[in-house]
């Protein structure tokens, strides 16, 4: 797991700042929901009914809808797949190797993304932004840190809940 992004640590520039936290965050995900055992990763412990593997999809889908079809601007099929019915959904067939091989290699495809851009560049127009200027990168990422950070807390609940690993 990368190690915690430390404000005093050099860094090349604000994204790379950005790419650091959004790693340890994706990784910190990761090692949490494997932790927990399979049946506490497909069910849920909340009223709301989410689940530790739908959320590794939907931060995935998080990142696709933001960089790929917001930013650059792409046909990605279903943006919204992750949801079913109005909540975040899983297929039975869908597994932890599985769900946790998507989410990094999107985040791979987020480091190239933001490593080959200007964080000032203006996503494409596109159905993403619903009719308004597209955000900048930087606002992008922005959101995606702090994405991330939200849900690793509810995570972070989650987990300690079903006696799987608490702190950071």
């Amino acid at each position: 797991m990368p190690p915690f992004p430390e404000p005093t640590a050099p860094a090349d520039g604000r994204g790379e700042v950005f790419l650091r936290y959004l790693d340890y965050f994706r990784e910190s995900v990761l090692a949490k929901v494997a932790g927990l055992a399979e049946e506490e990763r497909r069910g849920s412990r909340l009223p709301s009914g989410w689940s530790p593997l739908a959320l590794l999809k939907h931060l995935r889908h998080v990142e696709v809808r933001w960089i790929e079809w917001g930013f650059q601007g792409r046909d990605v099929g279903d943006p919204w797949g992750d949801w079913r019915d109005g909540r975040w959904y899983v297929a039975p067939e869908e597994g932890f190797v599985e769900l946790a091989a998507a989410l990094r290699a999107q985040g791979a495809h987020t480091r190239a993304v933001v490593e080959g851009a200007d964080l000032a560049e203006r996503g494409a127009p596109g159905p993403r932004w619903d009719g308004a200027d597209p955000a900048s990168l930087e606002r992008v990422m922005f959101h995606l840190v702090q994405e991330y950070a939200r849900h690793l807390g509810h995570l972070d609940i989650v987990t300690e809940l079903a006696g799987g690993p608490v702190g950071e």
